[in-house]
C-alpha cells in the first residue's frame, strides 16, 4: 500500500459520480474552504478550483469516471491523486455515509498523508489498454457461444463434431444435424454471433497492432521471446503494466499481478489472507494463460511441471509456473534483454 505524502497549500477531495461530484477543498490546517455539490462539468469544476490552483492537490476514488478529471488536472497543471478504492474503504469506513462526508474524508486523507494510491494510467496508452480489455470480453463471449453449441449437442445426445467449431468453415450446416427446428434455430443464432464476434475481434487486433508501432514495439518483441507468450499476451502484459519503472522490486510486481498470496499473521497465528481481489486481474489472466502455453512443445518445462505436481498438486503447479513467468517478464522489461532459457531453468 502506497500513500501520497507530499505537502500542498490546498487539498481537494472529490466524491465523484457520473453526473454529480461533491467537492471539498481544505487548507493545510484542515479548515474547509469550499464544500459544494456540482455537476460533473469541466468548466464548472475549473471555475470552482481557480482560486486555489496555486498549489492544489486533487484526489478522487478510483471509479470508472476518473479519466476526464485526471486529464483536466494535467492541462491545468494541478496535482492529481487517484485513491485506491478497496484500501480507502477499509480506512475511512464509518457508520454514517453520504457524498458530503465522503468528499471531506478524502480531502482529510490526502492532507494527512494517509490516502492509499492507485496507479493513474497515463492518457497516451490508456485507450489502447481499454480496447485490449474489450477484446478479452469479446473473446470470452466467443468461448461461451461455442460452449453453448457443445452443450446443446450433449443435451440431444448428438454425435461429436468431426472438426473444431471455432473455425467458421467447420460450422457450415452445423444446425442441420438437429431435427427440432427451434433447436436448429438456436444453434444457427450462436453460429452467426460467432462469425460477427470473430470479425470484431480481428478488427480490434488490427487497431492495436497499429498503435504498438508508436508506443513500445521493442518491448513487445522482447516479451514474445518467452515461450508461450504470443502477440496478444505480450500486448496485454505490456499495456496492463504501463511503465515497469513504477515497480521498484519484482515482489511489488508479482503482488500487483496477483501471482502471490500474502500471509496474514496475528499473535503468532497464520491464517488465509483477505483482499485477494486487490491487484490486476488482467495480468493474472495473462500469466495464467502463458503458464499453460509455456508447457506446449517444451519437454524441459513439462518435466519441471511434473515435479511441481508431485510436490504441490496440479492447480498450484501452474500457479508456480505463472509466478516464475511473471518474474521473468519483469526482468526482461527492466533490463531490456530477451528470454534466456539457460538462466530460466538453472534458477529452478
Amino acid at each position: 500500500m502506497r500513500f501520497y505524502t507530499h505537502h500542498h497549500k490546498y487539498y481537494c477531495g472529490i466524491d465523484l459520480h457520473a453526473t454529480m461530484m461533491y467537492v471539498c477543498i481544505t487548507d493545510e490546517s484542515g479548515t474547509v474552504l469550499l464544500h459544494k455539490n456540482l455537476r460533473t462539468n469541466p468548466q464548472e469544476f475549473t471555475r470552482v478550483i481557480e482560486p486555489y490552483t496555486e498549489d492544489l492537490a486533487v484526489a478522487v476514488e478510483c471509479v470508472f469516471v476518473w479519466y476526464w478529471i485526471a486529464d483536466l488536472c494535467a492541462r491545468l497543471g494541478v496535482t492529481f491523486v487517484l485513491g485506491h478504492a478497496l484500501y480507502m474503504k477499509a480506512i475511512h469506513g464509518g457508520k454514517v455515509k453520504n457524498d458530503r462526508i465522503d468528499s471531506k474524508k478524502i480531502a482529510g486523507l490526502l492532507r494527512s498523508g494517509m490516502l492509499p494510491q492507485a496507479y493513474a494510467y497515463p492518457k497516451r496508452m490508456r485507450s489502447t489498454r481499454d480496447l485490449l480489455r474489450r477484446r478479452l470480453y469479446l473473446v470470452r463471449r466467443h468461448a461461451e457461444l461455442q460452449a453453448h453449441i457443445q452443450n446443446t449437442r450433449h443435451q440431444y445426445n448428438m454425435p461429436a463434431f468431426s472438426k473444431q467449431i471455432s473455425r467458421a468453415c467447420n460450422r457450415i450446416g452445423i444446425a442441420d444435424i438437429f431435427d427440432d427446428p427451434m433447436v436448429a434455430a438456436s444453434v444457427e443464432v450462436d453460429s452467426n454471433l460467432l462469425d460477427a464476434l470473430h470479425e470484431q475481434i480481428l478488427f480490434i487486433e488490427r487497431q492495436i497492432v497499429q498503435q504498438v508501432r508508436d508506443h513500445a514495439p521493442v518491448a513487445v518483441q522482447l516479451l514474445r521471446t518467452i515461450p508461450g507468450v504470443g502477440k496478444i499476451l505480450a500486448l496485454t502484459i505490456l499495456y496492463e503494466i504501463g511503465d515497469i519503472a513504477r515497480f521498484p522490486r519484482v515482489g511489488n510486481f508479482i503482488s500487483y499481478a496477483r501471482l502471490v498470496k500474502c500471509a496474514h499473521e496475528s499473535a503468532g497465528k497464520s491464517f488465509s489472507g483477505k483482499n485477494a481481489k486487490i491487484g490486476n486481474a488482467h495480468l493474472k489472466w495473462a500469466f495464467s494463460e502463458a503458464a499453460v502455453l509455456f508447457l506446449r512443445g517444451n519437454p524441459q518445462a513439462k518435466a519441471w511441471h511434473q515435479k511441481l505436481i508431485s510436490k504441490y498438486g496440479k492447480a498450484k503447479a501452474l500457479s508456480v509456473i505463472a509466478q516464475k513467468l511473471g518474474r521473468t517478464a519483469y526482468i526482461i522489461l527492466k533490463r531490456s534483454t530477451p528470454f534466456d532459457r539457460v538462466k530460466f531453468f538453472e534458477s529452478l
